[in-house]
């Protein structure tokens, strides 16, 4: 878990493949949605390093796909990932369903030990990184990505994934663009609506450390902060690589097989439950982050 653009995903996957066998389920609540793969900031299939995911892009788009619906379908998912003897790794920055899966789901609650990894950036070097994510993701062909969803006459975004930051904020643009506007004004448009996309997101980071500062007062015997600021503060890839095995996978990899493997925070009624599975079947989950 953490804010948006922490490095949850990559998390995860690390993590997968370190403990194999290992099956991620999504808790990103724009992610689960098909289409707007660069607006929503999926993860691309050679990303995933063969690691099965589930839950990503995999509800049509104009669904509104409730915390209840997460908890019943993410339940049957990490079900069936135990079910083939592999680790079932929750990873998405929408607290509100984790929230919802592990306090307020009744079967999750029962059957289930949890581990929680907190990716933590500091939010003035976290909102830098997020505008320059965002300047990527326009030079990736996001405007041509949410072209296709604009519809003139539908001024509603509370539905599906047109409620994605990055979809509408272009409304204005594409308007005027739809008008055949002038090239000044739609650049000035986009402008407007590009910076508009970056404020929002570092609100949205703002509003997502909060959420997790509250769930850590109920969470804090199994969850575990751990510092990247160091990461994104590294000039070269190289030296992020580094400073990203120094400072977040080293110490998750050594968090989870304690987990796993040395810690004896089971209860005697949850014994039975995992008795016909090997030692890493005793955590449902990873709360891990992209």
């Amino acid at each position: 878990m953490g804010a948006t653009g922490t490095g949850k995903s990559k998390l995860a996957i690390d993590l997968a493949t370190q403990f194999p066998p290992a099956e991620i389920v999504n808790s990103d609540k724009m992610q689960v949605y098909q289409g707007l793969d660069i607006t929503t900031n999926k993860v691309m299939n050679e990303e995933c390093r063969g690691v099965p995911h589930h839950l990503l892009g995999t509800v049509p788009p104009n669904m509104n796909f409730s915390a209840k619906e997460f908890c019943d379908h993410a339940s049957l998912a990490v079900g069936s990932i135990l079910g083939r003897d592999a680790l079932p790794i929750i990873a998405g920055g929408s607290n509100s369903f984790l929230d919802a899966l592990v306090n307020h789901h009744p079967e999750f609650r029962l059957r289930y030990q949890c581990l929680f990894l907190w990716v933590h950036v500091s939010l003035p070097v976290l909102h830098s990184s997020l505008q320059t994510r965002v300047d990527r993701m326009i030079h990736a062909g996001q405007l041509h990505e949410v072209r296709h969803v604009f519809q003139r006459n539908d001024r509603d975004y509370t539905r599906g994934i047109r409620r994605a930051i990055g979809v509408p904020e272009f409304h204005r643009f594409f308007e005027a663009e739809a008008d055949g506007a002038d090239e000044r004004t739609k650049k000035m448009l986009l402008e407007a609506a590009i910076n508009d996309i970056k404020a929002n997101n570092c609100n949205l980071a703002n509003r997502q450390v909060d959420k997790i500062l509250r769930l850590y007062g109920m969470w804090k015997r199994n969850m575990h902060r751990l510092d990247a600021t160091e990461v994104f503060l590294k000039s070269s890839r190289q030296e992020a690589d580094q400073a990203w095995q120094d400072h977040v996978l080293s110490k998750s990899r050594r968090i989870l097989h304690n987990f796993l493997y040395e810690d004896t925070h089971l209860p005697a009624g949850i014994s039975s439950v995992i008795a016909s599975s090997p030692p890493a079947m005793a955590a449902a989950t990873a709360a891990a982050t992209h």
